[in-house]
């Protein structure tokens, strides 16, 4: 027998999700639109989350998502680290590199979780925190692939700093969550039939602990 489930709750989780989709702004006919509801139960729903702070509108009466839901996300964002630390642990010890998950910020790759290898004379300090565009970098790019394509991870050399090459596989089937784990090495050429299915893995661990 189903569950019973929340009708308004429902409505109020997909205004947010397409408004999340619609970096442009939505009205309220297009929003009603979109949802397939009638303009006056959009009213509502819009009315409550705007006192949330978790749904703004501009000067020209346009909807977008609000700040309230900063706060949400920064709740989250220690329980990936938790989840994600143990793993970027094992590999950063396997592979002699520093590990690290990465998420997308808006056009940003931006380093959730760093973990850097105890036995190793030389390695990459990556800061957490540290910024640079999804275009750039295999962290970056590698959560890019999300969006499509064949390829199961990104390599990329001295594309953030010279000399660092990185390899990074993204963090699949966790909804609503855009991430990669990834190594960086100033070691030379990375050995991509050794390092890249122990990162596809990493990455794969990830999202289980994530569902």
């Amino acid at each position: 027998m189903p569950a019973e489930t929340s009708q308004t709750l429902d409505r109020g989780l997909r205004v947010l999700k397409v408004l999340a989709d619609s970096p442009e702004g939505l009205t309220v006919t297009e929003l009603s639109g979109r949802l397939a509801v009638n303009r006056t139960v959009v009213y509502r729903l819009i009315s409550t989350l705007e006192q949330h702070g978790l749904v703004r509108r501009d000067a020209r009466s346009r909807l977008f998502v609000g700040l309230g839901v900063l706060q949400l996300a920064s709740a989250v964002q220690p329980l990936l680290r938790d989840l994600a630390m143990p793993v970027l642990r094992s590999l950063a010890e396997s592979i002699g590199s520093t590990a690290h998950l990465t998420v997308a910020d808006g056009d940003e790759a931006l380093a959730l979780a760093v973990v850097e290898p105890t036995w190793t004379d030389f390695h990459v300090a990556y800061r957490v925190g540290a910024r640079h565009a999804l275009s750039q970098g295999a962290a970056g790019k590698a959560i890019t692939l999300l969006d499509g394509g064949e390829s199961t991870y990104a390599v990329t050399s001295g594309e953030l700093q010279s000399g660092a090459r990185g390899l990074a596989a993204p963090v699949r089937g966790v909804e609503g969550l855009r991430a990669s784990v990834g190594i960086v090495t100033l070691d030379g050429a990375i050995d991509e039939s050794v390092v890249a299915p122990q990162v596809i893995a990493a990455a794969a661990e990830v999202a289980q602990r994530l569902r």
